[in-house]
């Protein structure tokens, strides 16, 4: 069977070497040392000026936005993981939809503006597969309307914009450090921001607003990490460059055994560096892409259809259909795509499509 994803494991002993560490301390959680060590640790690989480590990926989304006070409408992509979308509902915003540029898949600046009323009081825009936005342009509006801006960085680990860590934009970038992701801690997710007043007062909402016993530095939530999830992420970042080195290799051998088959792939945003995090390919109709999936799974190859359904469709925000967004959905599958997938297993999947 080949999934769509498999996680990035490091040598068991590296691993078991950080655990006989935690045995010996008996500190398993709260800010522990392993937690502080990987924080240091993702901020010197990624050039970052800040990062917090907390539980998940979708909880650093809920802190930003509380951090930020949003209020109000928060205007976002409607083609992203669902988490984007309920973590804006979540904390009791609405979500207006803008829809996508055909190309990139991103959230299309050039639609913002015009959705913006007296009640935004953010953007929440998505580097979709890790491909940046146009961030620039969303700057420029955030700057015009006084809107702050957050980042789902969830896929970017390693993706750049204009030679600097896609976490550095924005207010808040976020981040996921999922199984599924190129860097991972098992579960887990990061908040990034240049604001130090900003990160400190993050740092004191992941734990339940705690500033020594006692005492409370404002409203909090259990947002933080344990010593095991640290150790996984100080394993896997010694990886790091081999990981992203061997996904772009494959991306580029997908691209070649591809070639002659009429499939489109996103374009890369301007002064954008990818790293490569999915191998998505969108079809000429909906059913030559089921057609595809259900060939592949009949050969026991699972591609996933990501994102499917375009978040507009969700059962708790209103419907306000987006075009392309709900047609690139329905036409879109991402293939295999991680460390010990086989240069053969690519070349079944590519005899497979070419087949169709």
């Amino acid at each position: 069977m080949i999934p769509v994803t498999k996680p990035f494991m490091p040598p068991k002993k590296e691993y078991e070497d950080y655990l006989k560490g935690i045995w010996e301390r008996e500190y398993i959680t709260n800010n522990g040392p392993l937690v502080r060590q990987l924080e240091a640790k993702l901020k010197e690989y990624l050039n970052t000026k800040n990062v917090l480590f907390t539980s998940n990926g979708t909880i650093a989304l809920q802190i930003a936005i509380k951090a930020l006070d949003l209020k109000g409408e928060i205007i976002t992509t409607p083609f992203s993981y669902v988490a984007t979308t309920s973590s804006i509902v979540w904390e009791g915003c609405t979500p207006v939809f803008v829809d996508i540029e055909p190309n990139t898949l991103n959230i299309n600046p050039a639609l913002i503006e015009a959705s913006i009323t007296e009640k935004t009081s953010g953007i929440l825009a998505t580097h979709v597969f890790g491909n940046p936005c146009d961030i620039d342009s969303i700057k420029s509006i955030a700057d015009k309307y006084n809107l702050k801006v957050i980042y789902d960085a969830a896929h970017c680990f390693g993706s750049l914009y204009k030679d600097k860590s896609v976490f550095e934009y924005g207010d808040i970038s976020t981040a996921s450090f999922h199984a599924t992701k190129l860097f991972h801690t098992v579960e887990g997710g990061g908040i990034f921001s240049d604001d130090d007043e900003l990160i400190q007062k993050m740092e004191y909402m992941r734990n339940f607003g705690h500033a020594g016993f006692g005492k409370f530095n404002g409203i909090g939530i259990n947002g933080k990490n344990s010593e095991f999830h640290a150790a996984m992420g100080l394993c896997n970042l010694n990886f790091m460059n081999e990981v992203l080195e061997k996904r772009k290799h494959q991306c580029l051998r997908y691209d070649d055994l591809l070639q002659n088959i009429p499939l489109k792939r996103i374009s890369i945003e301007n002064d954008a560096l990818w790293n490569y995090s999915y191998y998505p390919v969108i079809f000429n109709t909906r059913e030559k892409a089921l057609e595809a999936k259900k060939k592949l799974e009949e050969n026991e190859i699972y591609p996933r259809r990501y994102f499917y359904p375009s978040l507009e469709n969700l059962d708790y925000v209103e419907t306000v259909k987006m075009k392309i967004s709900n047609d690139i959905s329905e036409r879109i599958l991402c293939l295999p795509l991680f460390h010990e997938l086989k240069e053969e297993h690519q070349l079944h999947i590519g005899q497979i499509l070419t087949s169709i």
